[in-house]
């Protein structure tokens, strides 16, 4: 799997950015860790493939976390549709639009 895809400015990392990207139509693929809670990741599937969003595993929260370039693991992660500068919050998901 291609996580090297993360090395850049338009990711976004952790569950709860992931589901409100989701829900915003403005991610292209998520990546999600084969050893977080089922419940956390199963829902984030389901939600990025009902909005035809591509979906990727990592092998471990552990890798996938080094991936987004942070010191601890991480459960999701994804990758927005405009490129530049990253998105930190829901205020700036409204303003891509």
């Amino acid at each position: 799997m291609p996580l090297n895809e993360l090395a850049v400015p338009n990711r976004l990392v952790g569950t709860r950015s992931v589901r409100k990207a989701i829900q915003a139509g403005v991610l292209r693929k998520i990546f999600l860790a084969a050893d977080a809670k089922g419940s956390l990741v199963k829902d984030l599937e389901r939600m990025a493939r009902e909005s035809g969003i591509k979906v990727e595993w990592a092998e471990s929260m552990v890798i996938l976390g080094r991936a987004c370039a942070i010191d601890r693991g991480a459960a999701a992660a994804g990758l927005t549709i405009r490129k530049g500068p990253p998105i930190t919050g829901a205020e700036d998901l409204k303003s891509n639009e």
